[in-house]
């Protein structure tokens, strides 16, 4: 055999045995979770729980009470609590920890997460046979405390962890956003505020108030600062604006629909509110509750959750005494296209139970996971922000009901905290979710990217036309590697496959070689065969 048939040879060779590798590697994932007889209480076990809290001191104190309660009933069962302070730095560890293996057993996450959990073989345990477990499930007979049965949890709610077939993730707390407004300044700027807020009547008093003084401050509020509408999640800002005004987001088997006219047209108005200072986003600014606060900021749009941020008497205010201004606060929904058909998203943290070799493991941690639904939990853990129960056991207990009704009673029950709560108490019937696929959490990001940078160039002195936002269309596709998933034609069940594995790309490159050497191969041949021929 000739040098360079030798040399492809080998080449073909390394191809084949890289593809044995690749194929051992994508059958190493665990098996899937196969529900144990009982749980076998002769045996320690010890769990780890990532959790999220904002640096609330009287958060960690609920789950750090919940895990000696749990531990009580089961001494069996140690867990070990890590606290983080926002759900990006669990989702990006969690991604690092499935390539080696070290996933925490349970994890406060969202669902658009676990869609991207789930590209690994069985990383996540389906809940549904733990769930409908006569001893151990949901009211089960052999649970050590009072367990919940399904038809307790808030039926939207339970919806929300459910997608690809399987129960995914029970939920932990509801939560919604909601618009904190200064009605002073509103009634100052000769407005009465309406019974449902809409986009139009938000972005004209906003306008109004962008008015100045020959001094350049603020007529308003008389200081150099004054952004009428700070959003703290853009994110949910597009996706709502598309929800009540009938544009795509996406379907929910994962084809992509972001990028359409209706959007287009939300650019727009985000940048003629940007360009007058109207308008401005969390990224770009700051804190909405912060300006808020400070008599700087008209209309400040967070979740619910956020509510003990906001207003003159705030129990947790971030801004210095000197700097608060006195206001009335009313917490409305977000602004509403259509008042007669209010639509607003359903967000909060669920759990996760992530599988392993040894499934009472997996149960231990399910148990766990059940006691987070229990009222000794949901309860004060609720009355810590503007949270929500997930269970209806918990939303009309006797202890609940009392806390709604001593609402402005002293710090504990905030006046702007017990009304964004019972925002969401009153309104759960007009929340929506998004669709789950893996690649769903990339979609959210680009649609608040789309905000934020169109108000960032409008800020740049950039001219937001059709071209711009064409391009910004392209860039935001590449970006999120959304325009891969359009490719696809939508994801369904397969995933985003983002940068493609080491041995795969090599196995590619060495295909490439071994076409490249036939192909010089071929070419000398002919070349000899042409130089013997014109010798003849």
């Amino acid at each position: 055999m000739r040098k360079p048939m030798k040399i492809a040879a080998l080449l073909l060779a390394a191809c084949l045995a890289c593809l044995g590798l690749t194929g051992c590697h994508g059958d190493r994932g665990l098996s899937a979770f196969s529900m144990p007889d009982a749980f076998d209480e002769s045996r320690d076990y010890e769990i780890t729980f990532w959790a999220k809290n904002d640096t609330n001191k009287t958060q960690v104190a609920v789950y750090q009470q919940a895990i000696a309660d749990f531990e009580k009933a089961y001494p069996n069962i140690h867990v070990n609590l890590r606290l983080y302070t926002n759900y990006g730095d669990i989702y990006n560890d969690v991604i690092t920890n499935i390539a080696t293996g070290t996933t925490p057993n349970v994890c406060i996450t969202y669902p658009d997460h676990i869609a991207t959990y789930l590209t690994g073989s069985n990383v996540v345990a389906p809940l549904d046979e733990l769930m409908a477990d006569e001893g151990y499930g949901l009211g089960g007979t052999q649970v050590k405390f009072d367990s919940l049965s399904r038809e307790e949890i808030v039926p939207q709610f339970l919806q929300e962890g459910s997608f690809g077939g399987h129960v995914y993730a029970m939920p932990f707390m509801r939560s919604t956003e909601a618009t904190y407004v200064n009605v002073d300044y509103v009634e100052q700027l000769g407005f009465e505020l309406p019974e449902v807020l809409t986009w139009d009547f938000m972005w004209e008093v906003a306008e109004t108030a962008t008015a100045k003084n020959d001094d350049g401050t603020y007529k308003i509020n008389g200081q150099k600062v004054m952004i009428p509408v700070i959003y703290k999640s853009t994110d949910n800002m597009m996706i709502q604006l598309l929800r009540q005004t009938g544009g795509g987001y996406s379907t929910d088997d994962g084809e992509i629909l972001l990028f359409n006219d209706t959007t287009r047209e939300i650019l727009r108005t985000v940048a003629e509110h940007a360009k007058t200072g109207a308008f401005s986003t969390f990224k770009i600014s700051s804190y909405p509750a912060n300006f808020l606060n400070a008599g700087q900021c008209i209309f400040a749009i967070d979740s619910t959750a956020g509510a003990t941020w906001m207003g003159t008497d705030a129990p947790l205010c971030d801004i210095s005494e000197d700097k608060i201004v006195s206001f009335r606060t009313r917490v409305y929904p977000v602004p509403q296209a259509d008042p007669d058909r209010m639509q607003m998203i359903s967000q909060g943290p669920s759990v996760c139970v992530f599988n392993k070799e040894d499934p009472q493991e997996v149960l231990a941690s399910w148990l766990l996971v059940q006691f987070l639904l229990t009222d000794g939990v949901q309860i004060p853990y609720a009355e810590t922000e503007g949270y929500v129960p997930v269970t209806l056991r918990a939303q009309e207990s006797q202890a609940y009901q009392e806390y709604l009704s001593e609402a402005g009673k002293d710090a504990e029950h905030y006046q702007v905290k017990i009304d964004a709560t019972n925002l969401l108490l009153s309104h759960t019937e007009d929340t929506f979710i998004t669709p789950v696929f893996n690649g769903s959490a990339s979609l959210r990001d680009a649609a608040g990217q789309l905000i934020e940078s169109t108000t960032k160039s409008v800020r740049r002195k950039q001219t937001v036309d059709e071209a711009f936002i064409e391009k910004l269309f392209a860039d935001t596709a590449s970006l999120y590697h959304l325009d891969q998933l359009q490719a696809q034609g939508g994801l369904g069940g397969g995933g985003d496959l983002g940068p493609l594995p080491g041995l795969s790309v090599g196995l590619l490159a060495c295909l490439g070689v071994i076409w490249a050497l036939l192909l010089a191969k071929w070419l000398i041949d002919a070349i000899k065969m042409k130089k013997l021929q014109n010798k003849g």
